[in-house]
């Protein structure tokens, strides 16, 4: 008992370092996390975190194959209603645990929806029309992602059957509206996937939907949101443009945890209704079994929060990407994107460093300052493996209460570094100390008030989660 006791309080002391370094000492500017509140963290470690409440749809009746999950399916049916409220749509699928499941779900489906009519066989997408990785397409929609398996492959090339959307010549982060359609309507393709993970601009959903109204049979059209999901109806809203189905990871601009979400208007009565049952199908049984129930309780307490806060947290977001490139361009920096536009429509900033160093080195001095980003390959960069560029977002420390202004002085100090390769470890630390506390959510004492209750519920008859409990609520005093 005395070794394993040691072990994991060797194991605590390296969790309290990242803790304190992660939430207290360094910028977070990676543009696919965020720090989930208190309250959301409770619920993830309550109870439901260790218990199972599969289901599913048979004979019209919602049937559950485990007893005690009256709580969780209430739980589930809330959530679920909550997620409809934010996107105003009219089904949700919360089953899948994250964005790249999400995707690879709907794939599944498109199989099973394209082969209904049955054979010998089953038959893949013939074609499918996305992003391309290296101009910012999200991995999971690619074919070495979630799209394996799922697509032809071409009997000329030897390659998946994918064509990449054009991007425009004065500007590659944009893809080509005009030349798009005639590619959708010249090749036919059975499911068109916008969305990316370098998101800096619009994606032609409407355009994309009136080129494909005419054709038999009709392209899916899918959206991946992942990155601009806590965006949504600011900076886009696809399911109004045309967009048949919105994928998404839960964690990145939303405020949730991780896990994965799809959405759609495809009612009773759609041309793709039978395509949603297919979804639903493939999320359970055909994905997952137990869809980890502590994160769900957390995505409603989310889900809460974000509709709650959306509209002062998505103005927030975007004025201040806007004006923290506006910052990094006045102190020296490349900053990718169109000025006319302020560089960024999304929570995202994009730098192009090979002045400097390649992208990997400067991420990695960057680090070495407490400022943690990730280095991205650009659209003219052959791969990752020689990237010249970085990928910021602000989603996160908008919510630790940064406002415009603050991004300067941050902009100084990350030009410092890239530039003049100097060290300025100390001063990024003491400037975070201005933004430790949580904003867009219940005030902490509030927050620490119920979070002891959950604790405490946890171990009821534990003195020491007693004292944590009194700890946590002291904090705020």
């Amino acid at each position: 008992m005395d070794e394993l006791k040691r072990k994991l309080g060797e194991v605590s002391r390296r969790v309290v370092e990242n803790n304190l370094w992660r939430q207290r000492a360094c910028f977070n500017l990676i543009p696919s996390e965020t720090t989930p509140s208190l309250i959301v963290k409770m619920c993830e470690i309550s109870d439901p975190a260790g218990r199972y409440a599969e289901h599913r749809t048979m004979k019209g009746k919602e049937i559950y194959f485990y007893q005690g999950t009256d709580f969780i399916r209430d739980i589930e049916e809330e959530t679920r209603n909550a997620i409809r409220n934010y996107f105003g749509c009219k089904e949700a699928e919360l089953r899948t645990i994250s964005g790249q499941m999400a995707n690879e779900v709907v794939f599944k489906a498109m199989v099973r929806f394209l082969n209904r009519q049955g054979g010998t066989s089953m038959k893949r997408m013939r074609l499918v029309m996305n992003n391309d990785l290296t101009k910012g397409g999200h991995l999971s929609s690619q074919p070495m992602g979630a799209l394996f398996n799922y697509v032809d492959v071409d009997p000329e090339t030897g390659k998946e059957a994918v064509i990449n959307f054009p991007t425009r010549s004065d500007n590659p982060y944009k893809i080509d509206a005009q030349r798009m359609a005639e590619l959708i309507e010249s090749r036919k393709p059975d499911l068109i996937v916008f969305g990316k993970s370098m998101f800096i601009c619009h994606e032609p959903v409407k355009e994309a939907s009136e080129a494909a109204a005419e054709l038999k049979p009709r392209p899916v059209i899918m959206y991946d949101m992942a990155h601009v999901l806590g965006l949504y109806g600011a900076f886009q809203a696809p399911l109004d443009e045309g967009a048949d189905i919105l994928t998404a990871s839960t964690h990145k601009t939303f405020f949730g945890p991780q896990r994965g979400v799809v959405v759609s208007n495809l009612e009773k009565g759609h041309d793709l209704r039978k395509l949603w049952i297919e979804i639903k199908g493939r999320a359970f049984p055909g994905s997952t079994s137990n869809h980890h129930l502590g994160t769900l309780l957390g995505l409603l307490i989310a889900t809460y929060e974000m509709n709650f806060f959306k509209d002062a947290y998505q103005n927030q977001v975007r004025k201040n990407a806007k004006a923290f490139a506006r910052a990094l361009k006045n102190h020296g920096l490349d900053v990718e994107g169109d000025p006319a536009e302020g560089y960024t429509e999304t929570h995202q900033v994009i730098l192009r460093v090979s002045k400097y160093g390649s992208g990997e080195e400067i991420a990695r001095r960057l680090e070495e300052n407490n400022i943690v980003c990730n280095y991205q390959a650009l659209p003219d960069d052959e791969s990752f493996i020689h990237s010249s560029g970085i990928r910021t977002g602000v989603q996160e420390m908008t919510r630790f209460g940064m406002k415009e202004g603050d991004f300067d002085k941050l902009a100084a100090l990350m030009a410092e570094v890239i530039i003049n390769n100097k060290n300025v470890k100390d001063e990024v630390e003491a400037y975070r100390q201005n933004f430790t506390e949580m904003k867009y959510c219940l005030p902490v004492d509030d927050a620490c008030e119920l979070g002891a209750k959950i604790l405490v519920s946890i171990f009821p008859k534990s003195e020491y989660a007693r004292r944590f409990a009194d700890a946590l609520a002291s904090a705020v005093e």
